[in-house]
């Protein structure tokens, strides 16, 4: 799984925002008081941002260093930030046991999905990739269409289609995963061999931009393809067959028509969306459960604005400023920012006809006007049992009550219902446009009848509206909290022009697939995987959750065909 490779770590490492490659170097040497002649070589392991005073701005790098006599070296060293480290090197699983029988499925080509199949292909499995949506180039149009005005897609838009949600965001890479296998840096490295620009691997908060990540799937998904590995777009999982516990095939849907698939072995990474085929799963005994997320509004600033607030006087050095906000409200919910897009654009990312979310999504320069930020709320199981009656459609899930009326248990699915009932009401108060308000006319309970000064950024037509018409009193409240707290950070954030779309949904799977130690669910064969079944929050631990379950597979199966 790892291999190890002696090397020195140097860290904290202070340079200036405006130096050049060579004065690293160059700090290098004299931080370790050694002549250039006795480095072998060096990597930027790390690079971040150091803001936190306004009079010394300036970057600190952690680098892996190799050098001549390094024992020798290490015996005479008195600096704490010089040490020796292990760089760990990710290697493939040999696989192990019994020939598969049948080519692996994986049902979904997001990060998860992508990541798998990629890892699956690469050590012979050939595996077959279905993805309901359509290939990144004709998806792209797509979604295109439909914010200049055209149809909804409910196959192919935003949420469905070959890269995933992640496609149309920010493409951030940033993790909390605890990784120390290697696979966080097997996953950037991927994406740098895919067209990615190669500033990712040392980045403190790396991100490719919604633009290149669009090139970088297809790169991907082509390199699937020389090994083996097939792609069926436009082609949805619509049904199981199983045998004594065991899955034996896959029913799939393309156009009008409807087939079989024989396989013992599928990978689902499904995504946060799938609506539908989360109430197919449960309908044939798939366990899963109810989980929190968070629900809230996209809220956008003037991008110089944030710039200003973070860099002070060296914002004219830096690229678009990002910030990151949490607080706990008086009513004990926690409200924070998620998914901050620099110099992006707030888009209409919605799924069903007749329903509205919206989401973050910058390019890699991350040149636009405005910031945008998701807020959000938490929100949890015993929640989706106290918003307004659903309305027949939303019924498919909900709360569980005995003969009294008492609460005893949370359908799994109820967590989608709760989305569906404020994504309809958020379609109704903007009329199938992106509703936004203001936020001093949110504060004064007045609908919006246009904006100031700060002009949203929106992908998608939008209407002016009221935003309590279609969230949740107690979101609204936290929200508003949220904003007077972060005022007190970032001084003017609580701007009244500022601007307020709803609402964001999609912040995270309401469901999670219940899966074992194995990485299999209640139906043998079959493997939860990703954001979609509640293991993942992001791009980069969706792609590592994949190669977790390609482990999984190759652990009990050889990729040879009977």
């Amino acid at each position: 799984m790892q291999e190890e490779e002696k090397v020195i770590r140097v860290s904290q490492l202070k340079m200036p925002l405006t130096h050049t490659k060579d004065a690293l170097f160059q700090e290098l040497l004299k931080v370790m008081r050694i002549s250039a002649g006795r480095i072998l070589r060096f990597e930027i392991l790390k690079r971040s941002l150091d803001a936190r005073r306004a009079k010394d701005i300036h970057y600190t790098y952690t680098l892996d260093v190799c050098i001549s006599d390094e024992a020798g070296y290490l015996k005479k060293n008195q600096n704490r930030n010089i040490m020796p480290s292990t760089t760990v090197v990710y290697k493939t699983k040999k696989p192990v046991g019994v020939p598969i029988k049948q080519r692996p499925v994986v049902c979904g080509s997001g990060p998860a999905g992508m990541f798998c199949a990629y890892f699956l292909a690469q050590e012979g499995y050939r595996p077959i990739v279905l993805e309901r949506g359509e290939a990144v180039e004709q998806r792209s149009l797509t979604v295109e269409r439909f914010w200049a005005g055209g149809e909804l897609d409910p196959e192919s838009n935003v949420q469905f289609g070959e890269g995933g949600a992640g496609t149309f965001s920010d493409g951030k890479l940033g993790t909390m995963v605890k990784d120390t296998y290697g696979r966080i840096r097997k996953v950037l490295e991927i994406f740098v061999q895919a067209g990615a620009p190669e500033e990712i691997l040392y980045q403190n908060k790396p991100h490719i931009g919604t633009d290149r990540l669009r090139t970088v799937v297809a790169a991907m998904r082509e390199q699937i393809k020389a090994w083996g590995g097939e792609f069926y777009f436009g082609t949805k999982l619509v049904g199981l067959t199983c045998r004594n516990g065991q899955l034996t095939g896959i029913v799939l849907k393309s156009g009008t028509r409807e087939w079989t698939l024989a396989t013992g072995q599928l990978v689902l990474a499904i995504g946060h969306s799938a609506r539908d085929t989360f109430g197919m799963l449960s309908a044939c005994g798939l366990s899963m459960e109810a989980k929190p997320f968070a629900v809230g509004v996209r809220v956008e600033h003037e991008q110089e604005f944030i710039n200003r607030a973070q860099y002070k006087e060296a914002a004219g050095l830096l690229k678009a400023a990002d910030y990151k906000l949490t607080h706990t409200a008086e009513n004990g919910r926690g409200v924070y920012s998620f998914c901050m897009c620099p110099g992006g654009f707030v888009v209409n990312a919605s799924s069903e006809p007749g329903h509205l979310t919206v989401n973050g999504m910058s390019n890699y320069d991350r040149a636009g006007r405005n910031a945008n930020s998701a807020l959000v709320v938490t929100v949890k199981p015993e929640d989706f049992t106290v918003f307004p009656q659903f309305t027949h459609e939303d019924k498919s899930a909900g709360a569980v009550a005995d003969a009294a009326g008492r609460m005893v248990g949370t359908d799994p699915l109820a967590g989608i219902a709760f989305q569906r009932h404020y994504e309809k009401l958020a379609y109704q108060s903007g009329q199938g446009k992106i509703p936004y308000q203001l936020y001093g006319d949110l504060l004064c309970g007045r609908k919006s009848s246009g904006y100031g000064r700060i002009v949203p950024s929106h992908k998608g037509a939008a209407a002016p509206a009221d935003l309590r018409e279609c969230l949740p009193d107690f979101v609204i409240r936290t929200l508003l909290c949220g904003m007077r707290a972060f005022d007190r950070t970032i001084p003017g954030y609580a701007d009244e022009e500022a601007v307020f779309s709803g609402v964001e949904m999609r912040t995270s799977s309401p469901v999670r697939i219940v899966r074992n130690a194995q990485y299999e669910s209640s139906i043998a064969g079959i493997y939860p995987c990703g954001e979609g079944a509640g293991y993942a929050g992001g791009i980069t631990s969706a792609a590592v959750d994949g190669i977790k379950v390609y482990e999984a597979i190759a652990a009990r199966y050889l990729p040879e065909f009977l």
